[in-house]
């Protein structure tokens, strides 16, 4: 019997990725409504993922990515969501593109896990690249696709397949480094 944990998620497209690419262990849902908290991808995901245990009783895990500018120090980072929601891919990406010749960004991926009692444990991955001006079809409603081109490609994470973005997304790697933090 595979070991059941709880992801701490209301995101469907979220959920789906998870399943696909963290295979040795059962995964169950759980919409939990978490405060929406400030601070380093660390303290977010740490303190949410104790919070989730407290409330849960159970080993959880909750996940955060980041899109963090070499120019900006890292912002917008874990504030991603807000910087879309009040200036979308088109103003953020020409903002960064328009006012410097440094594009470089990193894509971070945070997964906290917590065990009841226990101190949460911070894991992630992330991917180097650059970016652009908004390309291809985005394939999650609300997210940055469009504008983060990874590592030497050309293309948008948005013009690629799901299967070519998983072979080396930062969600890839945290759910690798995850799987390997537990044992199986």
């Amino acid at each position: 019997m595979m070991k059941e944990i709880l992801f701490i998620t209301g995101n469907d497209e979220k959920f789906r990725e998870f399943q696909e690419i963290l295979t040795k262990v059962e995964l169950v849902r759980k919409k939990i409504d978490l405060p929406e908290l400030q601070g380093t991808p660390e303290e977010i995901v740490t303190e949410k993922a104790q919070l989730a245990a407290k409330i849960t009783g159970k080993p959880c895990f909750v996940d955060d990515t980041s899109l963090c500018f070499n120019e900006w120090g890292d912002l917008p980072g874990p504030y991603i969501k807000d910087f879309l929601k009040y200036m979308g891919n088109e103003k953020l990406s020409q903002t960064l593109v328009n006012s410097t010749d440094n594009h470089k960004a990193k894509a971070l991926t945070s997964i906290g896990y917590c065990e009841p009692g226990e101190k949460a444990v911070c894991i992630q991955g992330f991917t180097e690249g650059n970016i652009t001006l908004p390309r291809g079809e985005n394939n999650f409603k609300k997210g940055w696709d469009q504008i983060f081109s990874p590592g030497d490609d050309e293309r948008t994470y948005a013009e690629m397949t799901s299967q070519e973005k998983h072979s080396f997304s930062q969600r890839m790697k945290a759910i690798k480094k995850f799987e390997e933090f537990l044992g199986e």
